[in-house]
Parts: structure tokens; sequence; C-alpha cells
């Protein structure tokens, strides 16, 4: 499988995927078009919109999965953006799309995911940031990756006087529940996997790996990551 998975889709000071535009050049090299899938966002047409925009520069030509009902199943490449992760997967699970996805990438299919669409590459839902202002029938995702995933992790703030919960206490509670890893990723990451081999690429603030039973890990950027596609997993275990 070939995955590009981005923390974020937007950087301060910068165009929309501007920060991550040499991962996206190495992901679609060769490739000139491109179906995007918008549903984690209400204005599907302005989306794709934004998106088209963004990748004109690259040679790559953008349609919208909303447009045609056939696309994923013929795309070159899919790309599912971000939003509320919710919305998407109960929109992607509704129309059997999701199925559709996960046949292509597994079949050689280049996959590009931000924020949401990051989150679905995992196994499970359940480690979304996201309000669930929908209710999908299953919190079942895209199984690209056996663990999950938690994009724009954000460090606990010692000077805060929020009162609710850190997202290494989210994570730590997922963990009693499942023994899945969890890996936070900062903004300005990314994920890149080339068939079996897994890397933590971008900005050098890397990422969080969070084990049952275990302490947090700092991962630095650049890290070889390829041991996490083979790990055991239960879910409410």
């Amino acid at each position: 499988m070939e995955l590009l998975l981005l923390s974020n889709s937007t950087a301060p000071g910068r165009r929309y995927l501007e920060h991550a535009v040499d991962a996206l050049t190495d992901i679609l090299q060769g490739i000139d078009e491109l179906v995007f899938v918008p549903y984690a966002l209400a204005d599907h047409d302005g989306y794709t919109t934004q998106v088209r925009t963004a990748l004109e520069p690259l040679g790559v030509s953008v349609t919208g999965a909303h447009a045609d009902d056939d696309a994923l199943s013929k795309a070159s490449a899919i790309f599912v953006g971000g939003g509320n992760t919710f919305r998407l997967v109960k929109a992607l699970q509704v129309s059997g799309q999701l199925d559709v996805i996960r046949d292509r990438v597994r079949n050689g299919t280049p996959y590009v995911g931000s924020s949401a669409g990051t989150n679905i590459a995992a196994p499970s839902l359940r480690t979304t940031n996201d309000m669930p202002i929908v209710q999908p029938p299953s919190f079942e995702t895209l199984g690209l990756v056996p663990f999950q995933i938690n994009p724009h992790y954000l460090d606990a703030d010692p000077s805060s006087t929020h009162q609710g919960e850190t997202r290494e206490e989210r994570i730590v509670q997922f963990l009693e529940e499942n023994d899945v890893p969890v890996l936070g990723i900062r903004e300005g990451t990314w994920l890149r996997r080339r068939s079996e081999t897994l890397t933590l690429e971008g900005l050098p603030t890397g990422a969080r790996l969070f084990r049952r039973g275990a302490s947090p890990q700092e991962i630095p950027s650049g890290s070889d990551l390829s041991e996490l596609l083979k790990v055991a997993t239960a879910f409410d275990a």
C-alpha cells in the first residue's frame, strides 16, 4: 500500500497543503488525476474546489467523490480530507464507499488522508478528537494500518487553567479498554507507508506512541515505525 497520512492540512502562514507539497509530489508521482472525498465537511463543492486549487500546480486534476458515484471505483489516487470524522464515516458506510476505498487502496491505489482522513486509515474512529455530531452505523474504519492514530496530537500545557482531560488522559482511558497502540502525531508531521515500510516524516516535532501498560514513548521525526504494521490488536479487551 501507498499511504500519506497527514496530521493537518493547514499550517500558520501557509496555503492549504503547502507544508506537505513535497510529500504529496512523492506519492502522486506519475498521477494526473485524483478523487477527493469531501464528506467530513458540509460544503462538498466548496471543499473539492479548495483541494483542486491546491493540487493544480502539481499537475493533478481533482474530481469530487460526491459528483460521480463511480469515481472511487476507477480512481488513480484517493484523497480523504479533514473535518468531522463521525460525519465522514457515516457517509462512507451508508453509501458503501468505505468498502470501495479499502479495496482500491489495498490493491495499490495511493491514499492521502488529512486529519479525519488520517483517522479512518486506522481500524476504528475511537481515537478521534471530534464531537459525534452524527451517529454512524459502527465505529469501523478502513484498517489500512493495524494501530490507532490521533492526529493533531496536543501536549498538555502545565500553565493552562483548563480543567478537562488532556489528550494523554483520553488516550490512556482508551487503552484501559482496548489493547491497541495509539500514535499521536503532532502538527506538521505525517506517516508515509511504502508497502511494508512505515516512517514518520515532516517537522521535527515528532510523535508520541502509547501502548497499554507502558509509559508514552517519544518518536522523533524520521523514525522507522514499520514494526507497528505487525502489531496484534484487541478492541474492548
